[in-house]
């Protein structure tokens, strides 16, 4: 009997694919084995992961085959410094979330720090794209470095290479066009209130937008931790969506999957959730919704503590930054 019920929950992970720990120990660190504080995470071009350590005020990257790591951005010094030299010689503040353009350059939010940096392929010298470093709201029709952001948080890339901002303090989104170099606004009228369904871009608030995400066809996925919700973008009518109103608990992180799916770092209910476009229907997939740290294995039985960074690759595996368990989990999305 005992040998059955083993045999039972072996296959019923085997079902849903179990979940691993990349890298973190539950302790905070710098090292192979330890992250501090994980928030946005994505694969590189080169295919190893990236993500930001909010509380080492880094960007690393670790080999996927070796588990090695290393620090691609940062000193581990909190500040905002290094314009124009290598990545590793400037001085951050809390990075929040990670993206690379169709070059290969790095972009990141440097949150605290009210300004996105980007870190070039080649030489990896680093510089400001947008912001001066001071909170506030201004420049829209002139040069992002001369603009202000007030606590950006995600960034994504458009269809035609623009990069767009979550600029939660001044509850909107903007837009850089990085051939010019000008920034706008792009959604949110700056008021602190929701969207209104079927509303024009810039006709209608859009309250602390948390994350983005733009899938293959342009459509634009809006996370907004105040109020729970979940919004489309019409990319041709440019009216918002909403998509789901209940269904979550502070949402921080989005990202897209296979066959029309999107996957939600849950974060105040420390677990992530699958949203089917098709169906509406929000299924979770990793957490069991108690806030710990554990155990790997079954993804439903394994506590996370305030998971803030979701990210799914090309080959269906779903990366789990589970910010203050201090580790970094991925397994394998099964979508029948």
């Amino acid at each position: 009997m005992v040998r059955y019920l083993l045999l039972l929950c072996a296959l019923v992970v085997s079902a849903r694919n179990p979940i691993e720990t990349l890298i973190g120990d539950g302790t905070r660190g710098l090292s192979d084995q330890q992250v501090n504080n994980p928030y946005g995470l994505v694969i590189g071009p080169d295919g190893a992961l990236y993500w930001c350590d909010i509380d080492s005020h880094v960007v690393r990257r670790m080999d996927l085959k070796t588990r090695k790591t290393e620090v691609f951005a940062g000193t581990g010094k909190k500040g905002n410094s290094g314009q124009g030299v290598v990545a590793t010689e400037a001085d951050l503040d809390e990075p929040y979330e990670v993206r690379f353009d169709k070059q290969g350059n790095l972009f990141f939010a440097d949150m605290k720090a009210h300004v996105i940096r980007r870190v070039a392929r080649k030489t990896r010298i680093i510089t400001t794209v947008a912001g001066t470093g001071k909170a506030g709201f201004g420049g829209d029709g002139g040069f992002a470095t001369k603009a202000m952001l007030n606590q950006p948080h995600s960034i994504a890339f458009d269809p035609q290479g623009r990069l767009l901002i979550c600029d939660i303090g001044n509850d909107r989104v903007r837009r850089l066009d990085l051939k010019s170099g000008v920034i706008e606004t792009y959604l949110g009228n700056g008021q602190k209130k929701d969207p209104e369904e079927g509303a024009k871009l810039l006709e209608t608030p859009v309250l602390a937008p948390r994350a983005i995400e733009v899938a293959k066809d342009g459509t634009l996925y809006l996370i907004k931790r105040a109020g729970n919700a979940l919004y489309s973008i019409d990319p041709g009518k440019q009216v918002y969506h909403l998509l789901a109103a209940k269904g979550f608990n502070g949402p921080k992180g989005i990202a897209a999957g296979p066959k029309r799916t999107l996957f939600i770092a849950d974060t105040e209910a420390h677990a992530v959730q699958r949203f089917d476009l098709k169906t509406g229907k929000i299924t979770k997939v990793a957490g069991s919704g108690v806030r710990g740290d554990g155990p790997d294995g079954d993804p439903l039985e394994c506590k996370m503590n305030r998971p803030h960074g979701v990210f799914v690759d090309k080959k269906g595996f779903l990366y789990v930054a589970d910010s203050e368990a201090h580790r970094i989990r991925r397994m394998k999305i099964i979508l029948k």
